[in-house]
This record gives C-alpha cells, sequence and structure tokens, in this order.
C-alpha cells in the first residue's frame, strides 16, 4: 500500500529534506509537535527511521530546511572568493543566500510555529543556527583580527534575524527577502566600513 498524507496524495518513494519535512508538518498540525515522533514522521513519509535521521540530526531541524540551506549557500560562496575586501563578500554571500527565499519558500519556523506549541523548541534549535551563521561570517574576515572579526559577525547575524522576522511578519504581500536583508545589513557594513577608514571618532 502507498502511503498517504493527510491529503490523500500518495508520496513517491525516494525519500528526500523536503518531503520528510511535509510529513512532519502535516503531523505537526495534526497532534502538536510533543504528540509527534521521528516515528510518525518516517512512518507518514513512507521511509525507515534511520532514513529520517540521514538528513536530520533532531526532530527540530525539520523547522529549518531553507535557512540551512541559505547558510549553507553563504558559507560556499565565502569559502570559493578570496576577497581583498571581505565585508563586500559578506554582503554578497548573505544576498546571494537571501535570493533563495521568497514568497512561497517561507521557513515554517517563521510563520507557523504558534500552532504546533514548539515554541521553546523552535528558540533552542533556532540559537544553534545564528551560531553557526556567526561563525561563518566571523571566519570569512580573521585577518581583521578576532575581535573585529566576532564583533561584525554578530552585528551582521543579528541583523539577518531582524531582517527574517520582519520579513514573516509582512504576510503574503512579503516579496522577496533579498531586499528586507539588504536594508538590515547595508547600515551595519557601513558603520564598520567606516571604523576601518578613521571616519569614526
Amino acid at each position: 500500500m502507498t502511503p498517504t498524507s493527510a491529503s490523500g496524495r500518495g508520496r513517491p518513494p525516494a525519500a528526500s529534506r523536503e518531503m520528510l519535512q511535509d510529513a512532519a508538518f502535516e503531523l505537526f498540525l495534526e497532534n502538536g509537535y510533543a504528540g509527534t515522533t521521528v516515528e510518525h514522521i518516517a512512518q507518514r513519509a513512507g521511509v525507515s527511521r534511520n532514513t529520517f535521521f540521514n538528513y536530520f540530526e533532531a526532530k527540530g531541524d525539520v523547522f529549518w530546511v531553507e535557512f540551512d540551506e541559505a547558510i549553507d549557500a553563504a558559507q560556499a560562496d565565502l569559502a570559493s572568493i578570496q576577497a581583498s575586501d571581505p565585508l563586500a563578500a559578506i554582503r554578497h554571500a548573505l544576498l546571494h543566500a537571501a535570493a533563495s527565499l521568497g514568497p512561497s519558500r517561507v521557513p515554517f519556523a517563521l510563520t507557523q510555529h504558534d500552532l504546533i506549541g514548539s515554541t521553546h523548541e523552535l528558540l533552542s534549535s533556532g540559537i544553534g543556527r545564528v551560531t553557526r551563521l556567526a561563525a561563518i561570517l566571523r571566519d570569512a574576515q580573521l585577518a581583521c583580527g578576532e575581535q573585529k572579526a566576532t564583533a561584525t559577525a554578530y552585528a551582521l547575524t543579528g541583523a539577518v534575524v531582524a531582517a527574517a522576522q520582519l520579513w514573516a511578519r509582512a504576510g503574503s504581500e512579503r516579496g522577496a527577502f533579498t531586499p528586507f536583508v539588504e536594508a538590515a545589513i547595508d547600515p551595519v557594513l557601513a558603520g564598520y566600513a567606516a571604523t576601518a577608514h578613521g571616519s569614526v571618532g
């Protein structure tokens, strides 16, 4: 018998992160986050429990598929660029990553978490993503000194988080994510560029 979703549509036999994510969200909405296990998700998706863990380390990771992919894209961009201006490279990488998200690809973590009663779990798993992005941005500019690199990285990460919150709150008319990120990170980058040139007293 072919496993089916709550809507009755048959699922393809090949597993993917997106397929497991869809199955998880269906179950979270039906049973709540606490009432859903990894076994339930795997069964709904028609795969084994081990297959789930091939894609995710924990149940809470299904909230962050889109953001994890965007962070991966930023990391890949920065690894491939040998830039004399690390802040310009970081700006390019963040905007390129933001372009992978759009009105039809909004992370579930930003819009539906209240429906599944998992705020604590969501925050806990979100902190790991914030820390990871900050570490990537710090490492891209360590030549500038660890203290400045760390401060800049966390300031930019905070700006990205603020942009994500504003984007999510914009509702169905939110449009692309990139303009939100650009508006949030450019003042931070301008401030650090000014200090580098001695413009701030």
